[in-house]
């Protein structure tokens, strides 16, 4: 029973630092779980759209309006939902979102038309800001200097290879071992989402810190960061880098459909440019020193806009050539704004929560817009051309708002609070 005890105080005294605890890479091992399960409940409708839409009998606008529809929950609930997470803590907060998400997933099985649809897709929003706004202040109290730049790159490849994942194996795997039902397939998803969110739940530690959100109401903290200038600048580039994300990613298997490429090969296809995004989640944000970071985030933005215009104007070598470039960079825009962010003397770790929050809140407006107007295109121009220089349009307006954002640093160092703190948080 003493060597129990001891061993207990040992690991609880490994916390009092945890950014050097070897816990921090456990905790970044089912952090990606969930987040990976994230990603295939975004990505498993888009494999899925041409039964959907003859199952459902639904318009290219109204599914269009259906692959957005999760982000405008999402802006509903983000600035809500990081405020929480600065009360509820990372492990209650995560666990919850990751079993909406299994629910959303889960009963679309029962979808009879759009109406029925659309509100369970929808549903996702509620629990996906609990995962992204919680996934960064989880690295933040875990991880510091490189290992918080390599930490995020991990954890970032998360998503990526949930979608990876939704697109190759949806229509050559899991559709003929479901018997050809979407609506299965979907149970099978949700499923997986359920086993990572009791993993989580089971193995996850809680960090209580000292944070002064804790004290100050929703309102000034909202006001405190959004007259930062910089905080504006990224909050724009977020809307538009989310924007140029999802409105290609949403509709890419069925941009290749339309080009002759049968459903199961538009999946391998489409798979290309989020697994093609993971070498740059694992190896830029370690390698670029932040002061570089602005430049680095010009330099993607400009490349963005360039291979999307090869993958959609170009066939063969240059078509394969532009998805692995438009993965390589697109993917690593949102995970560069987040550690500018992150490193904002404004910011730091105490307001990392409600920071997160309002950043997701506003960057999803992008997420829920674009497939909606590239939907619409589609339906009043009869192809995606229109929508493909939409995104184009949207990158190069990242690669101008660069110009305008300031390099600014702070260094946090997260330690646990004293007795006398812990009671009062408690008692908030």
């Amino acid at each position: 029973m003493n060597t129990v005890k001891r061993k207990r105080l040992s690991f609880d005294q490994s916390l009092d630092d945890p950014q050097s605890s070897p816990y921090r890479w456990v905790m970044l091992v089912i952090l990606w779980g969930i987040y990976a399960s994230f990603g295939i409940a975004q990505r498993s409708i888009s494999p899925l759209i041409t039964p959907i839409l003859a199952d459902l009998k639904m318009s290219y606008g109204q599914m269009g309006f259906v692959l957005g529809s999760w982000q405008l929950t999402y802006i509903a609930t983000a600035i809500i939902a990081g405020f929480l997470i600065d009360r509820w803590g990372i492990r209650n907060s995560l666990f919850f979102g990751a079993i909406v998400i299994a629910l959303s997933t889960c009963l679309r099985y029962f979808s009879i038309g759009f109406a029925t649809f659309l509100p369970l897709v929808a549903l996702i929003g509620v629990g996906g800001p609990m995962i992204s706004i919680g996934s960064p202040k989880t690295i933040a109290l875990w991880f510091r200097g490189k290992d918080r730049g390599t930490a995020l790159g991990i954890y970032m490849t998360g998503p990526a290879l949930g979608a990876a994942l939704a697109f190759a194996a949806t229509n050559r795997v899991i559709m003929p071992l479901t018997g050809n039902s979407w609506r299965l397939t979907f149970v099978f998803y949700g499923l997986l989402t359920l086993a990572a969110a009791f993993l989580w739940w089971f193995l996850s530690k809680e960090i209580e810190t000292k944070s002064d959100s804790l004290g100050v109401g929703l309102k000034s903290v909202f006001i405190k960061l959004i007259n930062v200038r910089n905080i504006q600048i990224i909050l724009v580039s977020g809307l538009l880098s989310f924007a140029v994300i999802h409105g290609s990613m949403s509709w890419l298997p069925k941009i290749f459909e339309n080009k002759g490429f049968f459903p199961a090969v538009a999946g391998y296809v489409s798979a290309i440019p989020p697994m093609a995004c993971i070498p740059s989640y694992l190896i830029l944000p370690r390698i670029i020193p932040p002061q570089k970071r602005i430049a680095a985030l010009a330099v993607m933005a400009l490349v963005t806009a360039a291979s999307f215009w090869l993958l959609f104007n170009q066939n063969g070598v240059l078509m394969f050539a532009g998805l692995i470039l438009f993965g390589f960079s697109s993917g690593v825009l949102s995970p560069l704004l987040i550690l500018i962010l992150m490193e904002t003397p404004e910011v730091g770790a105490r307001y990392l929560g409600f920071a997160g929050g309002l950043f997701f809140c506003i960057s999803e407006v992008g997420g829920f817009t674009s497939p909606l107007v590239i939907g619409a295109l589609v339906d009043w121009t009869g192809g995606f051309m229109a929508g493909g220089y939409f995104v184009i349009a949207l990158s190069l307006g990242i690669f101008l708002l660069t110009f305008l954002m300031q390099n600014k640093r702070t260094n946090d160092h997260i330690s646990r609070p004293q007795d006398t703190t812990d009671t009062e948080s408690r008692k908030l």
